[in-house]
């Protein structure tokens, strides 16, 4: 399998783009917005440049991975010839199954489908198209060109040929895969979610300051950055959205998220992304933002 199709052209799904490509692999970037595709080629030319002056690509190696990478903006040319298609899109339920919709209609019969969603069901993407046995979840972590982990989430269809493959093809990629099972937030974010939401209800609750939260963390867990900085770094709406997907799958309150995040997002206010959140962020530095909101 050589040929990849990558359908969004975001901070995930441009990641995802630049590893294929890096490991040789023909890479369509697909994005309905010309402009987010621009975009997604100059992150991926300034992530190159920095592996370049770390030594661990060439200026070759950067501009054969570029090279490797087309940018389109219409679906169905972009898949139709492909081997394996990954869908990076917003964690949206419906928006991901009209792209899987779409990606089925227009694939070829033996490509595989798969998902970067951080939590939402396999099964239920795979039942809106007519391959359910070559669906499956390819969860890379963020920053994909640096995170190691993937966690591939199998369907109640997903085939052994079709996990077996994509195992090995993350291992081509210098990844870590980790086969898991289809349960809401899967492992990482089962676990990681339920942490942050903790987190900002320790703030809420006036428990602690947000620097105060982060350093605990850090320094008392051996994080490499607190669960409120991890949570801007995410994208708080995101976050919401994840917990959201727990909550009603499992029907258990304690995944219900804080109404200080739930505030937050509706205000706009959804970490690096939209330039503040938990802390204020200027030109890729943070800054703790002071404000009496944060509290109960």
């Amino acid at each position: 399998m050589n040929k990849i199709a990558v359908v969004g052209a975001g901070t995930m799904g441009n990641g995802i783009a630049h590893v294929f490509a890096q490991f040789g692999y023909d890479v369509n970037l697909i994005d309905v917005s010309p402009e987010a595709l621009e975009k997604a080629k100059a992150t991926i030319g300034k992530n190159l440049d920095r592996q370049v002056k770390k030594e661990l690509i060439s200026e070759d190696d950067k501009n054969a991975t570029l090279e490797r990478i087309h940018s389109m903006t219409d679906l169905a040319e972009g898949v139709k010839d492909r081997e394996l298609v990954v869908e990076a899109a917003t964690e949206n339920v419906d928006l991901k199954l009209k792209i899987f919709r779409q990606m089925d209609e227009n694939a070829p019969e033996n490509c595989i489908l798969a998902s970067n969603t951080s939590s939402i069901s396999i099964t239920k993407i795979a039942a809106v198209t007519g391959r359910p046995e070559k669906v499956i979840g390819m969860h890379f972590m963020n920053p994909v060109p640096v995170m190691k982990l993937v966690e591939i989430i199998r369907g109640y269809a997903t085939s052994d040929e079709v996990t077996n493959t994509i195992m090995e093809m993350s291992r081509s990629l210098k990844k870590v895969p980790v086969e898991v099972n289809d349960y809401p937030g899967f492992v990482a974010n089962r676990i990681l979610m339920p942490m942050i939401n903790e987190a900002v209800y320790s703030l809420y609750e006036g428990v602690a300051g947000v620097e105060e939260i982060d350093t605990v963390m850090k320094l008392g867990m051996a994080h490499p950055m607190g669960p409120l900085q991890l949570a801007d770094f995410i994208g708080l709406d995101v976050c919401l959205s994840i917990l959201n997907v727990l909550h009603e799958g499992f029907g258990n309150p304690k995944y219900a998220p804080c109404p200080l995040l739930v505030n937050m997002v509706t205000a706009g206010k959804k970490g690096i992304k939209s330039g503040e959140g938990f802390y204020s962020w200027t030109h890729g530095t943070k800054e703790l933002v002071v404000a009496d909101n944060f509290k109960k």
